[in-house]
């Protein structure tokens, strides 16, 4: 680990390979991680040099970062990796077996990441589905009640666990009554308190010993929020006392529409607010200086979050894969519980 105090962000990236600029840069800023996205991803010994070439840069083992949820969100595909079913879809299928379907299913996953030289994944989601919530996050959720998005939840980060990767919990304090695309609008939920705290909330509790967290870029209008809670200091107290997450708490990605200024006033927002670090995911090299410019290095409490932590890296059990395979199909035809 480095003795240098980390750069508030996770990075992206321009391309398949890093420029000399880009490197120069992330030596400089030492962000705490990385992420990928389909613009870096061509073949497995490019990503694999990629990611080998994103730590030299900084000069230690930084996390790196990627989207696999599965479904409509994954960006590692067939050759590079299994492409599976949406996770409500994949929730159905098994049925009764689902929850050790899940485990099995993200173990599978964090041995594809790891095979490449990725070791943090953005799941699980506990958003709680319901009939109104947006499409574009609907079918990722894990399911319609309380009970099921906290065991299939837990599910998920014993698999990440098992493989070697971090999970990282989302969308905090929850997303799931979002009818708008975060990507593209500012949702606004306006339910009363005890709702959204009996359940949207009530699904992060169990899972204050998660290393990471990504937060939401929803208002909360029962607790008379005008903005995000990635800005609100209110919000992240309620994530940290209420919710009880001690964790390392990420924004959702910072270029999202759902934000307003620049991209560093919505960096310099959101760790006024208690954020520990800005993600930021496009490929703009000039966007991520300015960003680090403004934001700099993480102040005291979230570095401390940040090397708690990375502290709490796993190897891999030893376990034999093609098996592991053989036995979620065994589940999804309703066999071997």
């Amino acid at each position: 680990m480095t003795s240098t105090p980390f750069g508030a962000a996770i990075f992206g990236c321009d391309g398949l390979r890093l420029s000399l600029d880009e490197r120069a840069f992330f030596a400089d800023a030492n962000p705490f991680g990385f992420i990928l996205f389909d613009r870096n991803l061509d073949n497995a010994d490019q990503i694999r040099a990629l990611t080998s070439d994103l730590r030299a840069a900084v000069g230690w083992n930084a996390p790196i970062f990627i989207d696999q949820e599965g479904g409509r969100v994954q960006r590692l595909r067939a050759p590079l990796a299994t492409d599976w079913l949406p996770p409500l879809d994949h929730v159905e299928m098994l049925g009764p077996n689902a929850e050790k379907g899940m485990r099995l299913r993200y173990r599978v996953i964090a041995h594809e990441l790891m095979a490449l030289g990725i070791d943090a994944n953005c799941a699980p989601m506990l958003d709680v589905a319901r009939p109104e919530t947006h499409r574009f996050l609907r079918n990722r959720c894990y399911g319609s009640n309380l009970d099921q998005v906290v065991k299939f939840g837990r599910a998920v980060v014993d698999g990440h666990d098992q493989g070697g990767v971090f999970p990282v919990i989302k969308h905090i304090p929850g997303h799931g009554l979002a009818q708008m695309d975060s990507h593209l609008d500012l949702p606004r939920i306006d339910v009363p308190a005890d709702m959204l705290d009996s359940i949207d909330f009530a699904a992060f509790r169990p899972f204050s010993d998660v290393a990471m967290g990504m937060t939401a870029h929803l208002v909360y209008k029962a607790f008379g929020e005008t903005g995000p809670a990635t800005t609100s200091a209110s919000m992240i107290r309620r994530i940290r006392d209420d919710l009880g997450f001690t964790g390392l708490l990420m924004t959702d990605d910072i270029g999202m529409q759902a934000l307003s200024g620049t991209v560093p006033e919505r960096g310099a927002a959101s760790m006024a607010a208690g954020c520990d670090v800005i993600l930021h995911c496009n490929g703009d090299l000039a966007e991520r200086i300015a960003l680090m410019d403004r934001i700099g290095a993480m102040p005291e409490p979230s570095q401390a979050r940040a090397e708690a932590a990375l502290a709490r890296r796993t190897s891999p059990d030893d376990v034999d894969i093609d098996a592991l395979k053989a036995k979620l199909a065994e589940l999804e035809q309703g066999r071997g519980a």
